[in-house]
């Protein structure tokens, strides 16, 4: 019976050839990623529901918070969002203050979602509690 002396091995004119096959595919599928984000500012605006209601946010901790000088629990699932709509991690807020839109779960009272707002944003009417 005849074996395979050895496995086949990429020589190292073939592995540069992949290596830059490779290369060349990562850098021309980054430009269609960052053509995905969406930049707000520009003329872009964020819908806020109807129950969402103006305050200054101020967050305690990852689970208190000061809503107009009033202390608050926030639910499970709360959300914070940047001005650029993206999810803003407790943690690296603790102790600022923000201007926001806000909701409250009506049934826990627990602060469910709060959108960090632009200039531009808080200067548009919006009833407060």
């Amino acid at each position: 019976m005849q074996r395979c002396d050895s496995p086949r091995r990429l020589s190292a004119p073939r592995l540069g050839a992949w290596s830059l096959a490779f290369a060349l595919a990562a850098a021309l599928s980054a430009p269609q990623v960052l053509a995905q984000q969406v930049p707000f500012g520009l003329g872009n605006v964020r819908n806020f529901p109807e129950a969402a209601v103006r305050g200054k946010l101020t967050v305690v901790s990852t689970v208190d918070a000061e809503l107009n000088g009033n202390a608050i629990r926030m639910a499970p699932g709360m959300r914070l969002f940047s001005p650029q709509n993206s999810l803003v991690m407790l943690h690296t807020v603790m102790g600022q203050s923000f201007k926001v839109n806000y909701v409250i779960e009506p049934s826990t009272g627990m602060l469910l979602t709060a959108w960090i707002l632009t200039e531009a944003e808080a200067a548009q009417p919006r009833p407060a509690k």
